[in-house]
């Protein structure tokens, strides 16, 4: 979402025009995001006062994941959050109870309010066996100020008191995508992926086996490609150059 539709609140050029013209064609598409703090609503009617026109249907964050895949491991099992609202309604849609009492799990996922007393109980909990989850691992996020601590800090000072690592839901972690492709029934070898993060979005739709595109509008330029062992099938200057565009889908990496 952020850096390839929108970028500091404002519709990247030629997103709406191309949310629109999947729409007409009928081209099932998912708007994803590690950002757990907002349910789908709310990210619906952000998206919507940038003039992108994207139903609550077509959005999935990394609460959700998260929600799916605990779902999975334990239905109807019990969780202590650190999170808004992202994160505890994806919880109790899944059939999760949310407690501080012997929990099945710890969640750590984003919000701008961390307090040191719910830091600390996640970290007894965890000493006392609840197993250690995390929404996504950024370190930190974007303000007009300059950077924030995220989940990954947090999550890091939590690892570093009880000695235990999570397990990262989100981006890099494929499980994101699949989990998506889920949703609306789609498959590796006829979906595309396109980021704008070499180390979240592009290695994780690699492992998942889609096709990827990086776009140049969020964090990613043309040098940090060469840092990574691995390279996208397409780079392109935005999403823009998608518009009026035929199946995207190619047998090799291009420029």
């Amino acid at each position: 979402m952020d850096g390839v539709l929108v970028h500091e609140n404002q519709a990247v050029p030629g997103a709406a025009e191309l949310i629109r013209q999947w729409t007409d064609q009928g081209s099932p598409f998912l708007v994803l995001t590690n950002n757990s703090i907002f349910t789908p609503r709310d990210l619906a009617a952000r998206l919507r006062a940038s003039g992108l026109d994207v139903p609550e249907r077509a959005i999935w964050t990394s609460a959700m994941a998260t929600a799916d895949f605990l779902a999975s491991q334990i239905p109807g099992g019990s969780a202590f959050v650190i999170g808004e609202a992202g994160l505890t309604t994806a919880l109790h849609e899944a059939g999760y109870i949310l407690t501080e009492t012997d929990p099945d799990y710890v969640v750590v996922g984003e919000t701008r309010n961390y307090s040191f007393e719910a830091i600390t109980k996640a970290i007894r909990l965890i000493g006392g066996g609840a197993r250690f989850i995390v929404t996504n691992p950024d370190a930190t996020g974007p303000s007009s100020e300059g950077p924030l601590p995220a989940t990954g800090a947090i999550a890091a000072l939590i690892t570093r008191a009880t000695g235990r690592t999570p397990y990262v839901v989100g981006k890099p972690n494929p499980m994101m995508f699949r989990s998506a492709m889920n949703r609306i029934g789609a498959h590796s070898e006829s979906t595309a992926m396109i980021g704008d993060r070499m180390d979240t979005d592009i290695v994780a739709g690699i492992e998942a086996g889609l096709h990827t595109i990086l776009v140049m509008t969020g964090i990613s330029d043309r040098a940090e490609i060469d840092r990574y062992p691995f390279r996208p099938d397409e780079v392109l200057g935005s999403v823009a150059d998608l518009l009026d565009a035929g199946p995207v889908l190619s047998s090799g990496p291009e420029d």
